[in-house]
């Protein structure tokens, strides 16, 4: 048995033992569905293949094979229609996994091992194949789409990842099933990905190889117009839902009691950040923690963290300086520092703090509280810098880097 035939007996091994299937959604790919098809089998007996309303020949080149899973649309859809039916599918059929390959030859079956061994290590993960860009004939729209792409993903979720545009990919099918996805075109490709990290679904990457064919050999159905219109739109919907719930979520879910220790050893005690970063993260935590604009701060909080990278988790905490037990002690000391700013006293009683009476006198709170958030940032910096260089503390060399 030579080399190659025994990668190709392991790789089908691996998908039986993790119970994973390949999925290819394909329309008008006649040139080159054949290819791909035959070489995914030599590595994988159980494939699904969507037939998404192709007007060529693609539908003979699928009779040939008679082992194959086929979903059939009369009309086109849209590759994120095929991809939600194919995860569908999987999941009907009991597989835990699927991995998506493209129809136009531009992926090589023999990286499905890399994709195997990886989910073996890291049960449950959402694996997306990282291509090597450089090859020759590599599109200058690609490079540039594949980093527009990545910056949306991080703002969207704070995963770094090197290539959120890439159609190979393995998805935990079973997992999905819990997500809501809407969308048809190519798009649906973002939208699995981000809300999976929102769901708590690993999203992690592999290395793959990658083929372009030359410029005048190459079939694309992406419409620059109206499919970056279609992904602009989908990506303001999904920014808008991180900052409002999905990024405090995902913090509040990376401090749970299990992961408290832990992360306070890493991303607080032992971190690579200077003392005055450190100290900037208190001050802008506290101060969105008390400026008025409720039902944002921490969601803004946690976007100025991302943006200008400061310590998240810190940033985070102390912005807690607003949770409901601490309040009326905020709205009070908003109140006094409001009469004081203003000269003006509006015999405010504690025990009347969170009563209509209250809103008789509202601009004051909002005045009071904007220059207390600001003087509470400065002096949280101030405090805890002094407090760091006090106790001698020093950025660890070796910290785990955001």
């Amino acid at each position: 048995m030579t080399d190659t035939q025994d990668h190709m007996l392991h790789t089908k091994q691996k998908f039986k033992q993790l119970k994973c299937c390949v999925l290819i959604p394909t329309y008008n790919n006649a040139k080159t569905i054949e290819g791909v098809i035959q070489s995914t089998l030599q590595y994988c007996d159980e494939v699904i293949i969507v037939n998404d309303g192709c007007t060529d020949n693609t539908a003979d080149i699928i009779a040939k094979y008679p082992q194959l899973i086929v979903i059939t649309h009369e009309v086109n859809k849209g590759k994120g229609v095929g991809l939600r039916n194919g995860f569908a599918k999987a999941a009907e059929l009991e597989f835990d996994y699927a991995i998506s390959i493209d129809s136009d030859g531009q992926h090589f079956p023999k990286d499905f091992i890399v994709f195997l061994d990886k989910v073996e290590k890291k049960p449950g993960s959402l694996i997306i194949g990282a291509r090597n860009m450089d090859v020759a004939n590599v599109p200058t729209k690609s490079n540039f789409g594949k980093k527009f792409s990545n910056f949306w993903f991080w703002a969207e979720t704070g995963i770094s990842l090197p290539d959120t545009q890439s159609g190979f990919r393995l998805y935990p099918v079973q997992r999905l099933k819990k997500i809501w996805l809407f969308t048809t075109k190519f798009e649906l490709e973002i939208e699995v990905i981000v809300k999976a990290a929102w769901r708590g679904i690993p999203v992690t990457s592999v290395p793959v190889s990658v083929y372009y064919a030359p410029e005048g050999e190459r079939v694309s159905h992406f419409m620059p117009g109206k499919d970056s219109t279609r992904i602009s739109f989908l990506n303001t919907y999904l920014v808008t839902l991180a900052l409002l719930f999905w990024r405090p979520v995902m913090l509040l879910r990376k401090l749970s009691f299990r992961n408290f220790k832990k992360v306070w050893k890493e991303e607080v005690i032992a971190s690579h950040e200077s003392a005055e970063k450190k100290a900037l993260s208190v001050g802008v935590g506290l101060f969105f923690g008390i400026v008025p604009i409720w039902g944002f701060q921490f969601a803004l909080a946690i976007f100025t963290a991302i943006f200008f990278k400061l310590n998240k988790i810190i940033v985070g905490l102390s912005a807690q300086i607003s949770v409901p037990p601490m309040i009326p002690l905020v709205l009070y000391a908003s109140v006094k520092t409001g009469e004081y700013v203003l000269n003006e006293n509006v015999n405010l009683d504690f025990d009347k703090l969170l009563s209509f009476d209250a809103l008789n006198n509202l601009y004051v709170y909002y005045i009071g509280a904007t220059v207390l958030s600001v003087v509470a940032g400065i002096i949280g910096f101030i405090v805890t810098w002094l407090l760091l260089k006090i106790f001698g503390y020093k950025p660890s060399a070796n910290g785990r880097k955001h």
